[in-house]
Formats: C-alpha cells, structure tokens, sequence
C-alpha cells in the first residue's frame, strides 16, 4: 500500500472540485471520528447479541470461526473500496463510485438496492433495541411499548442528526466506547472470571445440525459472520465531511474491520465459555440466553449496567445508519436521479442535509407501523437487507475490476499498487460465495416462501428499481455529471501531483 504527500484542507475541496462538486459540508471529522462513524454502524454487541443463539442452534460452538473467515473475506472488500474512495472522495459512498466507475445507469440499480437495504436495516436496529430500552427503563414489553420505542429512537437519532456534524462525531465517539465497554471489557471479564467451559468446546459441534453431515450445518451458519460485517462503507459515505479523506477513510474502514472483528470475536466467545447451559442453547430450548448469562455473571446491578451500554451503542447504531443513509439520499439527489430532487438536497445552515436525514427518519417509522399491525413481517422485510447490501459491496468490487482490465490505475492518496489486481480478484469471489450462502435457505425453514425470503425480497426491490429506471429515466436527468471516468480522473490526479500543483484542479471532469 502506498501513499502520496498532499496538504488536506484546500487540497480536499480543489480534489472535490476536479470531481465536478464545490463543497457544501463542513470538513469537521478525522480519522477517530470516522472509525467511530463506522464502527457503531457494523456494531459488533448489536450484531453478537440478535445472532448469537441462532447460530448456536444451527453450527453449534465452531460457528464462532465464521467471525474470522467472515472479516479476511470483507478485510480485502475494505482494501478495494479504500482505493475507490481515495480517487473519489465524494457523499454517498456507493453511488457515486459505482457511476464513475462503471455508468449512472448501473449506479442508480445498485444504489436503489442499497438505499432500500438500509433504510430497512435502520428500522430493524430500532426495533431491536426497544428490546433493550424497554427492560432498562422498566416498561412492559408489548407490541405498542416497541413501537413508542422504536419510533422514539428514531426521532432521537433524528435530533441528533439535525444539530450537525460535530454532534454525529460525539455521539459516535460515545457509541464507539459503549460498545468497546460492552464487547471487549465484558468479554475478557467473561473469559477471565466467569468461565464454565474449557477453550476445546469451540471446535465441539455438540451435536448441531442433527444427522446431517456437519459441514452442512456449519455452511448454513455462515450468517454469524455475514450479518456482522457491513458498516464500514458508511466511513465513505461522509467523505465530504472528511479532513483528508483520501488517507483518512480508507484507515477507518481498515480498523472498523479490524477492531469490529476482534470485539465479536471476543464477545461471542466469551459469552460461550461462560453460558452455564450451553447444551440447552445448542439444542434450541433456550432461545434467548444471553440474559441469563450476563445475570449470571453480573447479577442484577451490572446486568442495568451493561442494558445502560447496551442502549448507548443502539442510539449511536440508529444515529450512524440514518446519517449514512441520509448521504447516499443527498448524493442521489444532488446529481438529480431522484424526484424531489431539489428538495432532498437541500442543506441546513450547520451543513447537513435536513430533508435527506427527515426522509431516512420517516421512513422507517412507517415500516415500524407495518411491522406493529403484522408483527410477523420484521423478519420477511429484514431478510433481504444485509444480502442487498453485500450486492452494493460486489457491485463497487465488479466495477472496480472492469475498470483495472481497462487500464486504470487508481489515482488517489492510498493505494494497493501491484497488489491491487490481485485483492480485487479475490474480493470478488468471496463476495458472490457470500451471497450464495445468503440465498440458501436456512435448514429446519418450511415452505416455499420461508425458504427462499431472501431471494424473493431481492427479486421485489431489483425489478422494482428496474421497472422505475426504465419507465422514469431518472439516470437522464443527470446527463452532464460525469461517469465511468476513472481512468481520467487516475492520469489527472497522478500528473497533478507529479506536477506539484493542483492550479487547474478546478476544472471539472
């Protein structure tokens, strides 16, 4: 990996103005900042704690190792989007890298499978947390309390949100801790003080997946690590509020793997060497077990402790899914692919995008309603969320090697060099194995439509999206911003600073 000497401050905006945009935000976040942007995003304890017994249920203990072959998959994802964003620092992340890599046609399919993605998986960790909130504030767990709750953490994160930049920073730098207190602090105390099983268990299957061959079972619990490892992408996608995001943001994305994974890996562990009834898990007669571990080990004080943590790290989860999804809504509209596009890109006085971040709140809160009149549906309209993000990750990796056998050569701060080739390979075909896995059906689920939720949503939100694109033309109401220019864009960026000026970087591409 490689770097290049540039100043940040005017050096980012004259970037940005080679780009075709002028800067509307206020560069107010460094590298801490955006790791923590990323990092209460992926939220390793939300992740852990709604996975934990299903997996157990399905792969027994060694479904732990999926954590690790999970982040070296994403690690080299992470390494190709580095290079991306480091060419094109721009708001939205994944829509502006997929149009100028590859077209605005291509962008706008895949940016609509994204938003669609997100915008369910920011009600579903509201609607999760009301599980946390409710007990911690001693409300009585019915379907109205979560939706009161659910909608609260919204609006909440909304108000945040709304007072600016630096306000995300904070918050996801509390976020940032709680959830290091609640993954890492508790899982050694776990490990340390509270340990009922030997280190041997993890590779015991304790007879998980019945009589089928193992390897079936531990297949089919590959979702402990799928469903753990997105978020860092939302480092990019506030590029723009970003102090030297060609350097800066492909670091945050590095260690939000990094420290992300290594968080999971000790939680999950830790709360399975001190689970008193592991047996019981695996078998599926205890389908929540993490209470009772942690009151176990922490008794009733510490238990309010960690649903204190706990809370923590949902609202800061909610505040960075709604602020990634409110950029990739602002950068939609900026470039005029959406209707209401002037409206959705109107920005505040302090800089942020208010009506893009009202439209990531409301929506939500009306499949909140739906998910309150047919409680049942969370799961069906979650299914497809994390494999259509995965689908916005492959189709960055996908374009980024279409371009590189063209002949590009990322032009940014940080690159991968003579590696770069290599690593997109290998980021490709792990993330087409990965949506595999995510389309099969999980075993013991019955009927046609159970089965294969995860391919139906996707078929619904693909043909949708195609079906407004080729009615609505919206890609052609943008016809004079730039796409699939990476080449140029690389040689201009490359000769600029060869040539240690940046006086001409103004011109747009």
């Amino acid at each position: 990996m490689t770097t290049s000497n540039n100043t940040a401050g005017s050096g980012d905006d004259e970037q940005l103005a080679l780009l075709g945009y002028s800067g509307e935000f206020k560069r107010s976040m460094g590298l801490f900042a955006t790791l923590s942007l990323g990092f209460t995003y992926l939220s390793p304890l939300v992740g852990v704690y709604s996975l934990f017994a299903f997996s157990l249920t399905l792969g027994g203990p060694p479904s732990v190792w999926w954590i690790v072959i999970v982040g070296l998959g994403q690690m080299t994802v992470a390494l190709v989007m580095g290079e991306v964003v480091s060419q094109y620092p721009l708001a939205g992340g994944i829509y502006p890298w997929t149009r100028r890599l590859w077209g605005r046609r291509y962008a706008w399919l895949v940016s609509w499978i994204y938003l669609c993605a997100m915008i369910v998986t920011v009600t579903s960790v509201a609607e999760f947390g009301s599980a946390f909130v409710g007990p911690l504030l001693g409300i009585e767990s019915s379907d109205l309390s979560g939706l009161i709750i659910a909608v609260g953490l919204l609006l909440l994160a909304l108000a945040f949100n709304f007072s600016g930049t630096k306000s995300l920073a904070r918050i996801a730098r509390i976020g940032l801790a709680a959830e290091l207190i609640g993954v890492i602090a508790l899982g050694l105390y776990l490990l340390l003080f509270q340990r009922k099983h030997s280190f041997s268990i993890l590779f015991d299957s304790m007879g998980a997946g019945g009589g089928q061959p193992y390897v079936v079972a531990f297949i089919a619990s590959a979702l402990t690590g799928l469903f753990l490892f997105y978020g860092f992408e939302a480092c990019g996608d506030v590029a723009e509020e970003v102090a030297d995001p060609g350097r800066g943001i492909p670091k945050a994305m590095i260690l939000t793997i990094v420290v992300g994974g290594v968080s999971a890996l000790m939680s999950y562990i830790g709360y399975v060497l001190a689970a008193p009834n592991l047996e019981d898990i695996v078998n599926g007669k205890i389908t929540d077990p993490i209470p009772t571990i942690l009151d176990g080990a922490l008794g009733h004080v510490g238990s309010k402790l960690f649903l204190i943590i706990a809370v923590t790290a949902f609202i800061s989860c909610v505040l960075s899914l709604q602020a990634a999804a409110s950029r990739l809504l602002y950068s939609f509209a900026r470039d005029r692919m959406l209707p209401a596009s002037s409206w959705l890109s109107r920005m505040s006085a302090n800089h942020v995008p208010t009506n893009a971040l009202l439209t990531a709140c409301l929506v939500p809160i009306t499949l909140c309603l739906v998910v309150f009149w047919q409680p049942d549906s969370l799961p069906r309209i979650t299914a497809f969320a994390v494999c259509g993000i995965y689908i916005a990750f492959q189709a960055v990796v996908l374009a980024a090697l279409r371009q590189r056998l063209r002949g590009w050569r990322p032009g940014g701060l940080w690159t991968l060099g003579r590696f770069g080739l290599a690593v997109n390979i290998i980021a490709l075909i792990y993330g087409v194995t990965a949506m595999v896995l995510m389309v099969l059906p999980v075993p013991g689920s019955e009927g046609f439509v159970n089965r294969w939720i995860v391919a139906i949503g996707l078929v619904v939100v693909i043909g949708t999206g195609a079906l407004y694109l080729l009615l609505a033309t919206p890609d052609r109401h943008s016809l004079d911003i730039p796409e699939g220019d990476a080449i140029e864009v690389g040689d201009r960026l490359r000769a600029l600073r060869r040539a240690g000026s940046t006086d001409h970087a103004s011109d747009k591409v």
